[in-house]
């Protein structure tokens, strides 16, 4: 926790300062950022000339796909049971402050990406070297992302659903690892484009999936919403134990684990999204932005929230469970027949393994900036090896570096959020003052 809370506050406070200096854009804008994003589908508009390779819902749904993982699960579950239900408020806040850091990120990749071998590359370690001047960064940030994706993308996800599977179906996992690296592979190895595809048919079903799991005992439990609204604020700023006094009675606990658990579970701060983004096909860096934005509010403030309310609701919170069983809990008590783990089970597969895919994308662009076009395919080979011995619960000691690295990864990141947060002011000011709005 040494590294993670200083990381916390200046993450935090770099939200603070981007939302500052773009004047509470996330805030302001926002009908106009919900209809020129999730409003844009229903309608029939052209993008504009653009140098991308994906759509900009396509973009989104693979940073989604990454964002929306095991942690909008249990993850959500765990900030409860150590800082109580306070942690969602601070949660909400985190993410409030998190949209702004997702927009410059985005804003940055695009305006700075480029072709490499006919495909497009962008993301930080691009705007580092071509915008800050400071290579130095930018290989320090695809080192550092290239080998955490091992972790937080690729083995800790494999490991959770062949689990997943173990443990709901009675599969074996090295038949789930052999299958789940099989299916990654004819992915995989179709590049953006594919990987885009399928993202964009798996992260609305897993949505709807979910979330529909989610609003059925939410109407079921109606009654008891206003209390765990209660509970949210209450324990904000008053403190509240998950059960029994035994953990997060504090107030600096809720917000402790609530801010921490917002940023992680949306990854602003990181800049992996933004390598996701840089490949979309959009007029202007600020109009898929608008979709970082997005990105943040549907993770953080609809799909965690859902989860939190769940577990309040059910009484699940209470009863001494973290992580993952407690949701179950919730949701054998919200549904019927005890099928609740059977949702569970079928999200966190669906979110874990579009999270492989993604993050698959994120590691090949980072070793790609470091050793060129030829290292992209030994990097996709290593990639499906590691979904094996990850489902196996393999390497477990590669899994904790990994976590660092992915912490560290925000570093350089941030530095080029705020040297070149002029920039990102002035695309922004001539995107709302120009014929691209």
């Amino acid at each position: 926790m040494a590294v993670v809370l200083p990381l916390t506050f200046i993450i935090l406070a770099t939200g603070l300062y981007l939302t500052f200096r773009l004047r509470l854009l996330q805030l302001r804008r926002f009908p106009y950022i919900l209809r020129r994003t999730l409003g844009s589908l229903l309608q029939a508009e052209k993008a504009g000339p653009s140098a991308g390779e994906i759509t900009p819902f396509q973009a989104l749904a693979t940073a989604l796909a990454a964002t929306v993982g095991t942690g909008n699960i249990a993850g959500v579950a765990t900030a409860i049971f150590l800082g109580g239900p306070g942690a969602i408020f601070w949660m909400w806040v985190s993410a409030f402050f998190g949209m702004a850091i997702k927009y410059s990120e985005v804003v940055l990749a695009v305006h700075y990406r480029t072709r490499v071998r006919g495909s497009i590359a962008g993301g930080p370690m691009y705007f580092l070297e071509r915008g800050l001047r400071k290579p130095f960064l930018a290989v320090l940030f695809a080192v550092f992302g290239s080998l955490a994706a091992f972790g937080i993308g690729n083995m800790v996800q494999a490991h959770s659903v062949a689990d997943a599977v173990r443990v709901t179906f009675g599969f074996p996992v090295y038949l789930t690892g052999f299958f789940m690296a099989l299916f990654s592979a004819m992915i995989i190895l179709g590049g953006i484009r594919r990987i885009a595809l399928i993202t964009t048919s798996i992260v609305p079903f897993m949505a709807f999936f979910y979330l529909t799991g989610s609003l059925f005992i939410l109407v079921f439990f109606h009654q008891q919403i206003p209390a765990a609204l209660g509970y949210i604020f209450a324990g904000a700023f008053q403190g509240q134990a998950a059960a029994g006094g035994f953990a997060g009675a504090a107030v600096l606990n809720a917000w402790r684990f609530g801010v921490s658990r917002g940023i992680f579970t949306n990854e602003a701060g990181l800049g992996s999204a933004s390598i996701a983004h840089a490949a979309a096909r959009t007029p202007h860096p600020v109009r898929q932005g608008l979709w970082g934005v997005m990105e943040v509010f549907i993770d953080t403030h609809v799909v965690c929230t859902m989860t939190a309310l769940v577990l309040l609701v059910t009484g699940a919170w209470q009863t001494g469970l973290e992580g993952a069983p407690m949701t179950v809990e919730a949701f054998n008590r919200g549904l019927p027949g005890n099928i609740g783990q059977y949702v569970v089970a079928i999200g966190l597969i669906f979110f874990a393994f579009s999270t492989v895919l993604s993050w698959a994308y994120y590691g090949e662009k980072c070793m790609e900036y470091l050793l060129g076009s030829r290292s992209v395919q030994f990097y996709r080979t290593l990639w499906i090896i590691a979904i094996f011995i990850g489902s196996l619960g393999g390497l477990r000691a590669l899994w904790h570096l990994a976590d660092i690295l992915n912490g560290l990864m925000a570093f350089p990141n941030l530095v080029g959020l705020l040297g070149l947060s002029g920039v990102i002011t002035r695309l922004t000011r001539e995107y709302f003052s120009s014929k691209y709005k």
